[in-house]
């Protein structure tokens, strides 16, 4: 068990982060670095002995969070960002088709099941519509602001709060 990244490394987390209950101040679950996030390193140890894990500083939310070696990846790797992430609701911006016949009508409402990165043309979701499960091009998404999911709520309550300090400043 050698660490892949030492002390200083520029680092992405490749999945959210949640509060496990070990982070002061916020409640378990809540999201604390979201995945494509870069950091930097500041410690290196271990958990039970078989687990590495590292310190990181994640500059752009001001925190300092535990991460393992799985969820981690070099800043300099590629990576591509994408608008939803797991368990997201989303509506369809059109009609969605399979051999011509409608599955889902245009303004449906769906929730992201796993989000494909690397498909040639693009993000794409596997989406689960009512009563099925559909691969989609992000094109064909849009945010469902009538009914978020949870990190859509924390997404639109952070942009909210620009708004309001400028009301209030």
């Amino acid at each position: 068990m050698r660490p892949v990244f030492d002390f200083g490394d520029e680092v992405r987390v490749i999945r959210n982060v949640r509060n496990d209950g070990t982070f002061p101040g916020l409640e378990t679950g809540q999201l604390l670095v979201r995945r494509g996030s870069i950091g930097h390193v500041r410690d290196v140890g271990s958990f039970l002995q078989d687990q590495i894990i590292y310190t990181v500083h994640f500059v752009d939310q001001d925190r300092v969070v535990g991460c393992r070696q799985e969820e981690l990846i070099p800043a300099s790797d590629h990576w591509v960002p994408s608008l939803f992430e797991f368990r997201d609701r989303v509506l369809a911006r059109m009609q969605l088709a399979i051999y011509g016949e409608v599955i889902v009508d245009k303004g449906d409402s769906g929730e992201i099941l796993y989000v494909e990165r690397n498909r040639t043309g693009g993000v794409a979701y596997e989406v689960r519509f009512p009563g099925r499960t559909l691969l989609v091009p992000e094109r064909a998404l849009e945010e469902d602001t009538a009914n978020p999911g949870e990190l859509q709520r924390q997404k639109l309550a952070a942009r909210a709060l620009p708004e309001e300090e400028a009301e209030h400043g």
